[in-house]
């Protein structure tokens, strides 16, 4: 029956791994399919169940708009704000929709163990609409709630399960559809106007450039290029009292005016004698750390460790589905008044590190937490259980490391430690010092880089007179203020309310990528001239795009569409129609930023070096090397994009047949790079119905000639006569993908084939001197016969011959001199013998011929 069947999904494989463990006790059979499925029996509600627990890798689906509103040429922007989104696998080659489907078939409940957060809320709707659960199946659903992989957590989750919260999952899908019009729409604008114009962008796509806490980091960079330093100077006086020398600070800090800073100098000197003026002495206390979330574990990891945000949640992720701390995503810093303190420190006792510590904190009792904020979502994120550095690997260690110190930090006793303050008087001038000494270290014993930095006073009495021993004139230069830092900037974000303890990382991350700005030592921010010239623009058009007023507002509306308190249409039909009139009026005033680019980048045909001649008016194009990689000519007023990895050099001045176009040759990076040639004009513009197949382009489209159907090599090519394409330098399938391996034409005297699908390659004879496609073809396995040309010194050949011709699948010598590399194994077996020497056919020693059906050309 299917009430006796339980389907679970998990987000992760190894969470499914971990709670089929947990809930079988380690009795489970496992079989592989799109994810791992573990089945086992056991109670369910207190019913025997057969269980089947498997997984997905992240979202299901992407939200992206139909094929009509692909092509950036025949689309016009705005009319994507109006345009009805789908949902799409996100990981078609996974297919883990039809793997849920067919998995869930005859199982009456599902159970679903998704990341407990809107992210994960919304995962689960998707799981529901690829299983296909409805009301007419009858089948139940149920929400575990977890923070972390422990078998306590696990346990308690299944039985305390929920329904799925489909407000919160609006709320994602209400983002999703605004971040995708929105961005694209000013995406594709942005890109289309200034990379047609500009050479030296140095950036593929030219975004949207928000959300920012403010535009200040980006006007900080002004700020420091005009920086002057000014000088100031410093009276210090010094004095030797039981054998410390001493150093005053003054209380009017520093002068700026040399003149005044010296009649204040003779002042003292002239006065010689200090008088203790005033004692003071308290007692302090340094609190320890509230709860650790997300954001500050961010802030930590980027100003200590050095990590940025997206690669410490990276790491935090992956410690978490080890099961070594709880959910990193969190937004709360007070301990649910349940949570095991003893249970949690237990877990540590014997580690090697904090260990004795951790004992001798238990055995005098630990400390309650200082109140933090809940805002209901999950705990602090905690270590659960113990490790070393042996086990996880530097950077998780250190990263696991700071959130085990933190934990035990909360709950050990405050630091307190005695402030004293001594001020002195001389020739009417007032100084002063400042002694720190610790009575009690508490939490920064194990937490020592917040340590009080303890200086010592000599005993002082009030009253008391002091010879001064020397006075300086100290002279200094004021600095320019520093660029903003990433933990920084994560603070701003959170006291702006932009982003979530999920998408802040991600955010980041994407201004590094967009080269809007770039990561310097101290992981400082530095706006580049793209960034500032972006946002120098949207304060000249409309200043709302680059102040964080309204990404705040679009968080605050989705926030109540996941507490059900808005509905997901109308945010997102409301948000969009804003956005829709700022869109119209920044088209119209685009020329106000278009002077600042002007003055600020090159035009393009002022950019790149001389490459190639242009088909149609067979004058010369440049190409330009930043990104986006492509050739521009100046006559025609036309940009041909190009692969955007590789180098990219002229083929022999040899040109396209079907446009005149000289053809370029793309050298891929690495030593197993493959090399193809390309038409520039056939590869922006593919003359051929049905090729689809994105190779080396951009792949968000930065061209409004760049739509589906961009990125046409040559050994794409179906034309019948080109002795470059496709028909011609094509040899087999490959064994791995739906490609076809074809002989790269530059790669001597390596010679190879490459798959123009995949990253398959066979390396060919080395040292010939020459290795070609012929157009007879194999009657064995119809593979196309290749033409070697050995070096005389090295060939295999009899009497010193060097030419042969044969099937690198059915010819024993040139099978035997081939090399597969990556993928599946290529060659079965040998087969018999086709080859020519020198134009006669050899000899042949194979044992029977045996045909796979995948070693012939396809779909010719």
């Amino acid at each position: 029956m299917a009430s006796n069947k339980v389907f679970m999904v998990a987000e992760k494989p190894s969470i499914a791994l971990s709670i089929a463990s947990v809930l079988s006790h380690g009795q489970m059979s496992t079989r592989r399919g799109s994810t791992e499925v573990h089945e086992f029996e056991g109670k369910f509600l207190g019913v025997h169940v057969h269980f089947k627990v498997t997984s997905v890798i992240g979202h299901v689906f992407s939200v992206d708009f139909p094929e009509k509103y692909q092509n950036w040429t025949l689309t016009d922007p705005l009319d994507l704000f109006q345009a009805p989104v789908l949902k799409t696998e996100a990981n078609p080659k996974a297919h883990i929709r039809r793997h849920l489907s067919q998995e869930a078939r005859g199982y009456g409940n599902l159970v679903l163990w998704l990341d407990c957060d809107r992210e994960g809320e919304n995962i689960c709707f998707e799981v529901i609409e690829c299983i296909g659960h409805s009301n007419e199946t009858r089948r139940k659903i149920y929400r575990a709630r977890f923070s972390s992989v422990t078998e306590k957590d696990i346990l308690k989750a299944m039985d305390n399960l929920v329904e799925p919260n489909k407000d919160e999952a609006l709320s994602v899908d209400a983002r999703q559809e605004i971040d995708l019009k929105v961005g694209v729409a000013f995406t594709r604008f942005q890109t289309h106007f200034f990379q047609g114009k500009y050479g030296n962008l140095d950036a593929r796509v030219i975004s949207l450039l928000w959300p920012l806490p403010n535009s200040d980091p980006w006007i900080l960079r002004t700020a420091i290029n005009t920086f002057k330093p000014e000088k100031f100077w410093v009276v210090r006086p010094y004095i030797i009292q039981k054998g410390y020398e001493l150093q005053l600070e003054w209380e009017r800090n520093k002068l700026f005016d040399f003149d005044v800073a010296v009649m204040f100098q003779k002042l003292v000197m002239e006065d010689g004698m200090l008088v203790v003026t005033e004692i003071v002495e308290k007692q302090e206390s340094k609190s320890r750390p509230s709860g650790l979330n997300t954001v500050n574990l961010l802030k930590v990891a980027s100003s200590a460790l050095g990590f940025g945000p997206q690669m410490a949640m990276q790491v935090a992720e992956r410690l978490y589905t080890q099961g070594f701390i709880s959910y990193p995503r969190t937004e709360s810093t007070a301990y649910p008044s349940s949570f095991d303190f003893r249970g949690t420190l237990g877990a540590q006792v014997n580690n090697p590190t904090w260990g004795d510590y951790v004992q001798r904190l238990l055995a005098d009792g630990y400390q309650k937490p200082r109140s933090g904020t809940d805002v209901g979502d999950h705990p602090p994120v905690t270590p659960l259980r113990s490790a070393t550095e042996d086990m996880l690997g530097n950077d998780a260690w250190r990263l696991y490391d700071y959130i085990c110190k933190h934990f035990i930090g909360t709950v050990s006793p405050d630091c307190k430690y005695v402030r004293t303050k001594v001020d002195f008087s001389i020739g009417g001038e007032s100084f002063h010092c400042v002694g720190q000494r610790v009575l009690v270290k508490g939490f920064t014993s194990i937490m020592p880089w917040l340590a009080i930095n303890e200086k010592n006073l000599p005993q002082f009495t009030k009253g008391e007179k002091l010879e001064v021993s020397t006075v300086d004139l100290h002279e200094g230069l004021t600095s320019p203020p520093d660029y903003l830092s990433e933990s920084e900037l994560i603070s701003l974000m959170e006291k702006n309310g932009i982003g979530t303890d999920a998408s802040i990382s991600v955010h980041i991350n994407n201004i590094c990528e967009r080269n809007y700005v770039q990561v310097q030592a101290g992981r400082k921010l530095v706006p580049t001239a793209l960034g500032i010239t972006l946002i120098r623009g949207y304060q000249c058009i409309d200043p709302d795009l680059c102040l964080p007023d309204i990404r705040s507002f679009i968080e605050q509306q989705i926030t109540l569409v996941a507490k059900g308190q808005a509905d997901h249409f109308r945010v997102v039909q409301h948000v969009l129609q804003q956005f829709m009139q700022k869109y119209s009026y920044f088209v119209k005033q685009i020329e106000n930023m278009d002077a600042l680019f002007e003055a600020q980048f090159s035009p393009l045909a002022d950019s790149g070096r001389v490459l190639s001649k242009c088909g149609k008016c067979l004058r010369y194009m440049k190409h330009i090397s930043s990104q986006p990689s492509r050739l521009y000519c100046n006559t025609c007023e036309e940009v041909y994009y190009l692969p955007q990895k590789g180098s990219i050099k002229l083929y022999k001045e040899i040109t396209c047949p079907l446009d005149n176009f000289e053809l370029l040759i793309c050298s891929m990076p690495g030593p197993d790079g493959k090399s193809f040639s390309l038409c520039p004009y056939c590869y922006n513009s593919p003359p051929f119905e049905g090729i689809d197949t994105l190779f080396g382009a951009v792949k968000s489209g930065p061209s409004g000639k760049l739509g589906k159907g961009a990125g046409m090599p040559c050994f794409l090519c179906p034309h019948p006569t080109c002795r470059h394409s496709l028909i011609a330098q094509g040899v087999c399938a490959c064994p791995d993908c739906s490609g076809t391996l074809v002989l790269d034409p530059v790669s001597a005297p390596k010679w190879r084939l490459c798959c123009n699908m995949c990253n398959f390659l066979v390396f060919l004879p080395q040292g010939a001197h020459q290795i070609s496609t012929t157009r007879e073809r194999c009657p064995e396995c119809d593979s196309t016969i290749l033409e070697v040309d050995f070096n005389k010194k090295t060939t295999p050949l009899e009497n010193g011959e060097t030419l042969y011709t044969g099937c690198i699948l059915c010819d024993e010598l040139l099978h035997s001199l081939v090399e597969m590399k990556y993928g599946k194994s290529f060659f079965g077996s040998r087969g018999r013998g086709r080859g020519r020497r020198g134009g006669h056919r050899g000899r042949g020693r194979g044992t029977g011929k045996k045909v796979d059906p995948r070693m012939s050309f396809r779909d010719f």
